[in-house]
This record gives structure tokens, C-alpha cells and sequence, in this order.
């Protein structure tokens, strides 16, 4: 697939992170010379110098025989405009624009976004969906990935697996007799960086990080099982003023069971704008690392510490230092992947991949099986795809096994109905049923074919 990736920041750099992976053609466009050379060191791509918005820029991208464009440029009104030119003149058949302003993304208008007007096929706002996903992970503490599945009937949920973990050293075909009311399905387990579906005879080790499905009214009985209960996170600080942390904020003023929001921003504009924009929240201006500012913010008190800095070493030190004082949740954003080795090494703290986040909302579109959903896992070592099964469908009827999907990817969960099945080799699929299929990423071309 020949893709245009417009503009080479954070959002930019993230998405050819991912996309790299497979047999793309990928060409990048930014008017920073030097972000373009850092990123065409990184990757396999074609840099090209300019504005995206620029139809002669753009025809020299090749933009003529290209299958998509992401506009993920800074400026919401350039990403516009560059998909609008990218459909009158080149015609392009996929095109997907960042847009971050509020103004923008109010419901009411969103009679914008079409071919008469202005022909957006898919908006994302990855800051958005960033804090989104923290959220998420704040909602249930101890987990260190949250996605909800199927209308928020099934959950994914990855956590590591800490000593005190009753269920360690079990092989797992004898977890129903230990914990017979525990309903779940263990979709993957790393352990040293490797990622695998575990089978009957697999234990669960110390420092394993299991990802599960699990259905919604089954959480809190997986949780106590494992031995993952924590105090709810009601006191929080975030490092760093940015879009993240204003939505994130925003969002915790309005839940009742939050006590108090704090942000540390560094920038004295953005923590004016900040302190003007939010009620309740308290907005304090000075160095993150600084000890006054710290017992300022009320840090040992904390339950959580949220880092959504623009960098990554200062938003794990963040992170660590909270670690240090106490604090029992520390979150990290991570934009670049030359991180993903500290994983392992940052005890139990919770690293949110901005790469992974900004690849779910446009996953559905690079995939060509028909996809209801799809998600990028946090490691990257795997998707999540939703997909209906429709009467002409081919695997329709068919048993699990008669699918024939590869090893080491699965079919995760089956939601018929109000039902949530998590299958056997010989349970049928049935027209209508809304499937969760893990897929590995070297299996990813193989399972379009399959499932096509």
C-alpha cells in the first residue's frame, strides 16, 4: 500500500513507526528539514520538504498513485486543506486528518466531513484517544492496559503478574479447579520480551504480563482472583500541560469519586491557559523534579501520577520519582519505541504507547478484511479486530478449528447475542456473531486472507 504521511512530529513519527512494519510504501512530508532527517533515519521512507496543504508538493509525493494520505500535521486547518486537495486533484481513495480543536470536533458539526464538503473519510485526534486510554487504565487499578470490546460487553485487560499473585506457578488447565467462578481467556502472556498464547500446560511466572479477555460483569471476580485489588485512584497529579493533560483533566472534574486533580506544567503560558480553561483542577507552574514543587502538588499523598510530557525521559523519570515517593500508579506516555526495551525495567510502572493509541483509530482502514473494530496492543506484538459474521460469510457455519487460523493467533471470544462464548476448537461459528480475534503480527496478512 502506497501511504502519505503528512507531517513528521510525535503523531506523524508514531504512525510510520507502525506502519513500517509491513509492506508499505511510505512517503513523509513536513516543512521541518531536520524532523524529516531524523525520521528517514529511523525508517524506510521518502522524505519529501514542503507544505502537505501545496498541490505541487503533494504531486511530487506521488500523490497521483497513492492508495492513502494521513494528514497528521500540528495545524488542524493544514491537514483539512490537504485532504480536500488530495480529493479534487489527485483523488486519492483514503483520507484520514488529525484534528485536535475542540471547535472541529463538536457534534454538531460533523455534516463537515464529506465528499460534498469537506471530504474527510475518518477524523482522529490522537491526544484525545491518548487520554482516552489512561482513563481507562485509571478506572481499574493494577491493570496496565484497558480496551473495551463488543459495546463494553467484553474487556481486555493486561496486568503484570507480581509475587504475591496466588495463581502463579499453575499450569493453567487446572486454573478452573483453583478458582472455579474465574471466566476468562488468556489471549497472551510476555515474559523477557517474547509475546505467546499459552496452552493447558503453561504457568503463570512472576513478572508475566497477561493480557485477557474477560466479560464485563465478571471484572471484579477476575480481579480479586488474581490478586490485583488496589485503592481506587482518587487523588491525582499529572506532569505536564499539554491537550492530554487538559482532557484527561476535564474528564476528572466531572467524576464524583475523584478528590482532587493537580497538574505541574513547566510553561508558564500553558499553565495560565490550563488555569483559565479547568474549574477545579489546581494548576501548579515550576519544575516537575523540584522537591518544593513536589510537596507542593502533594505527591506522597497521591494515588496516581500521570507523565504526558513531550518527552519520554522526562515523562519516566516522572514516573519513577512518583514510584519513589510512594505513589502506587505511575503512568508514562511513551512516543518513540526506542523505549520499549525499559519496559521490563521500570517495575510495575504503566507505559501508554503513543504509537500503538494512534494506530487504533485508523487500524480499521489499513486492514482489508471487513473489520468492525480493530486495536493495536500496547507492545506491539499484536491486533485485536472485531468482526461481524454475516450470513454470506464463508467462515459462517464453520467450526473454530475448520477456520484454520495460524498458531498464534486465536479467536478470542464470540458474542452472540447478550452472550459472551469464549470457544473450543470445536465450537460453530453462527451468522450474526460479533468475533475477538487476537492476531499476531506475522500473522496478520494470512488471517486478511482468511477471514476476507
Amino acid at each position: 500500500m502506497k501511504i502519505i504521511v503528512c507531517g513528521a512530529g510525535s503523531v506523524g513519527r508514531s504512525i510510520v513507526a507502525y506502519l513500517s512494519r509491513g509492506s508499505n510504501d511510505i512517503i513523509v512530508i513536513d516543512t521541518d528539514f531536520h524532523k524529516l532527517d531524523e525520521i528517514s533515519k529511523e525508517w524506510d521512507i521518502q522524505p519529501i520538504k514542503g507544505s502537505s496543504s501545496h498541490p505541487d508538493i503533494l504531486e511530487k509525493a506521488g500523490a497521483r498513485s497513492a492508495d492513502m494520505i494521513i494528514a497528521a500535521t500540528n495545524c488542524d486547518e493544514v491537514n483539512l486543506v490537504t485532504c480536500q486537495v488530495a480529493h479534487s486533484l489527485f483523488n486519492i481513495p483514503k483520507k484520514i486528518a488529525r484534528i485536535d480543536s475542540s471547535s472541529f470536533l463538536a457534534p454538531q458539526w460533523n455534516m463537515l466531513y464529506n465528499e460534498e464538503n469537506i471530504p474527510v473519510d475518518l477524523v482522529i485526534s490522537p491526544e484525545i484517544e491518548i487520554g482516552k486510554a489512561i482513563l481507562e487504565v485509571l478506572k481499574i487499578p493494577g491493570t496496565s492496559e484497558v480496551l473495551t470490546l463488543a459495546g463494553k460487553k467484553v474487556y481486555l485487560l493486561a496486568f503484570r503478574c507480581q509475587n504475591n499473585c496466588p495463581l502463579i506457578q499453575t499450569p493453567l488447565v487446572h486454573l478452573e479447579h483453583l478458582a472455579p467462578e474465574l471466566d476468562i481467556n488468556i489471549v497472551s502472556i510476555v515474559r523477557n520480551g517474547r509475546s505467546f498464547i499459552p496452552r493447558g500446560r503453561d504457568i503463570i511466572n512472576p513478572g508475566d504480563e497477561i493480557y485477557f479477555l474477560v466479560a464485563a460483569d465478571k471484572i471484579a471476580d477476575t480481579i480479586r482472583n488474581f490478586g490485583m485489588e488496589r485503592t481506587p485512584n482518587e487523588k491525582i497529579i499529572i506532569f505536564g500541560g499539554s491537550l492530554i493533560s487538559e482532557y484527561i483533566a476535564s474528564r476528572l472534574e466531572q467524576d464524583d469519586n475523584i478528590q482532587s486533580v493537580k497538574i505541574i506544567d513547566e510553561d508558564e503560558e500553558s499553565a495560565r491557559y490550563l488555569a483559565d480553561t479547568l474549574e477545579d483542577t489546581v494548576v501548579i507552574h515550576g519544575e516537575m523534579m523540584s522537591d518544593v514543587i513536589l510537596n507542593e502538588a502533594g505527591l506522597p499523598s497521591a494515588d496516581a501520577a500521570i507523565a504526558v510530557t513531550s518527552h519520554d525521559k522526562d515523562n519516566l523519570l516522572a514516573s519513577l520519582l512518583a514510584k519513589k515517593r510512594g505513589v502506587s500508579s505511575a503512568i508514562s506516555l511513551v512516543n518513540s519505541r526506542a523505549y520499549d526495551n525499559l519496559i521490563d525495567n521500570v517495575s510495575d510502572n504503566i507505559l501508554i504507547d503513543r504509537s500503538s493509541v494512534t494506530i487504533s483509530s485508523i487500524l480499521q482502514e489499513l486492514r482489508r478484511a471487513r473489520l468492525t473494530d480493530a486495536y493495536s496492543l500496547g507492545r506491539g506484538f499484536g491486533e485485536l479486530w472485531e468482526i461481524r459474521v454475516d450470513a454470506d460469510s464463508l467462515i459462517a457455519d464453520r467450526t473454530v478449528a475448520e477456520i484454520g487460523l495460524p498458531k498464534t493467533s486465536l479467536i478470542g471470544a464470540v458474542c452472540r447475542d447478550e452472550t459472551v462464548i469464549f470457544p473450543s476448537s470445536s465450537e460453530k461459528i453462527e451468522a450474526g456473531d460479533l468475533l475477538i480475534v487476537f492476531v499476531s503480527t506475522q500473522d496478520i496478512r494470512k488471517v486478511e486472507r482468511l477471514l476476507t
